[in-house]
């Protein structure tokens, strides 16, 4: 089995790499995604200062954004699935560009809430339309590394956030900051329109690279509604598994920039690098999550066990958050909290290469798409609990970074509860 896993890996590097130029497109993407998503969060300490907010105004604000989100995510899916991946991305990056610019218009609460609103609505179409497209592009063996890869990109923009932001606001306003960053998903657009077509399609794609893209047995040709997605138990493995998992990490996005401001006494200078190599150490986490079950994988491992084996070790690698709170040391509370986001980073690139395990092509958006507003009904629960935790506790963080270790732990139990062998459905029955 080992010497069949180098042979393909042999031909995999003769047959050509265009696949991979396409996952650099999504990496920008998810990159540029997160630039516009933590810039409320990096620029908290900010705005409440000028605005007066309390952490439930904030939490009604973040409430709003992961409404949208919810409701975008689910339609995403079926329009993704509908109109394939090129033209849902464009429409998800025109409607999150222009609501992320205004912003810069906002000047309450409401004014706040409605531009994120919008934000939510667009950013939703990201990760329907990304794993549609991994999904087109990849075989089976490399979608975990893939998704990894392009996911990574969340990090790198909540990288460059708190370096980037904090200079334009202290060069000009946080409202032309919202402005510059705006031109970045611009330019991906044209980027995308230019490149992107479907691999029977593209030009630079050899036939030796199109077969080995469709090495996998052929999907049944049978149409899935939305409706009858929603029937499976996998569905609602992976979308309970998203339930329990995206609420930390939108906790992680727009609770830490205002976390260690707070409890380290930094300001807009000093707390940017901190929460800068936090991401970057999420991004390591990213990347090697979904190269070990993908390698797994191509040892002949079932993906059943390559993902669940990966997803056990992310999870017991995010415990140490427990302590977080007691830690006296900014660099030492970078360390845990880095490893525990990392951790998140890898646990969620295996749960986000399961629907294509399990399911036909023509499904997975739809699937992603369940799975994503599920995720966001959490987000939208546990931002107003972070709230109200906040202001009843005098900002102290320990309920929260409970919850945040026992998290993952839960989510896995809930797959393999639903789903024990990551089994594909059939589509037939």
């Amino acid at each position: 089995m080992a010497s069949e896993a180098r042979a393909v890996d042999a031909a995999a590097a003769r047959v050509g790499r265009y696949r991979w130029v396409i996952c650099a497109l999504l990496f920008a993407a998810t990159a540029i995604n997160y630039v516009d998503r933590q810039m409320i969060g990096v620029l908290k300490p900010t705005l409440k200062a000028e605005f007066g907010w309390s952490e439930s105004d904030f939490a009604t604000i973040i409430f709003w954004f992961q409404l949208a989100y919810a409701v975008g995510y689910i339609g995403f899916g079926k329009v993704v699935d509908a109109v394939g991946a090129r033209l849902g991305y464009t429409v998800a990056i025109i409607v999150w560009t222009i609501s992320h610019m205004a912003h810069g218009l906002a000047g309450s609460i409401t004014t706040f809430a409605m531009a994120r609103f919008g934000l939510g609505v667009g950013e939703a179409g990201n990760f329907p339309a990304g794993i549609k497209a991994v999904t087109e592009w990849f075989p089976q063996r490399e979608r975990a590394y893939a998704i990894g890869l392009f996911n990574a990109g969340a990090n790198i923009g909540a990288i460059v956030t708190p370096l980037l932001v904090p200079a334009l606001v202290l060069a000009f306003d946080w409202r032309v900051a919202f402005y510059v960053t705006g031109v970045f998903g611009v330019l991906w657009l044209v980027a995308w329109l230019a490149i992107y077509r479907h691999p029977d399609q593209h030009p630079r794609v050899s036939a030796a690279e199109l077969a080995y893209i469709r090495q996998d047995p052929a999907d049944p040709v049978v149409p899935l509604s939305w409706g009858r997605v929603a029937t499976y138990r996998e569905t609602w493995a992976y979308a309970l598994g998203k339930f329990c998992i995206d609420p930390i990490w939108w906790f992680f996005l727009f609770w830490l920039p205002g976390y260690l401001f707070d409890r380290y006494d930094l300001d807009l200078k000093s707390f940017g690098l901190p929460l800068a190599a936090i991401y970057l150490i999420s991004d390591f986490g990213s990347i090697a999550g979904g190269w070990l079950s993908s390698r797994l994988i191509g040892k002949g491992w079932s993906a059943n066990a390559a993902r669940k084996l990966t997803m056990a070790i992310c999870a017991c690698l995010v415990l140490p958050i427990f302590f977080a709170q007691g830690i006296s040391s900014v660099w030492g509370a970078v360390a845990v909290i880095g490893i525990a986001t990392a951790a998140h980073q890898a646990f969620s690139a295996n749960l986000y290469a399961i629907p294509s395990d399990m399911f036909p092509r023509g499904a997975v958006g739809s699937v992603v798409g369940i799975g994503g507003t599920v995720g966001a009904i959490g987000g939208m629960g546990m931002a107003l609990f972070t709230g109200y935790i906040l202001d009843a506790t005098g900002n102290n963080y320990s309920v929260l970074f409970a919850i945040a270790g026992s998290a993952y732990f839960v989510a896995l139990g809930l797959v393999h509860l639903l789903s024990p062998r990551l089994a594909r459905v059939d589509a037939k029955a």
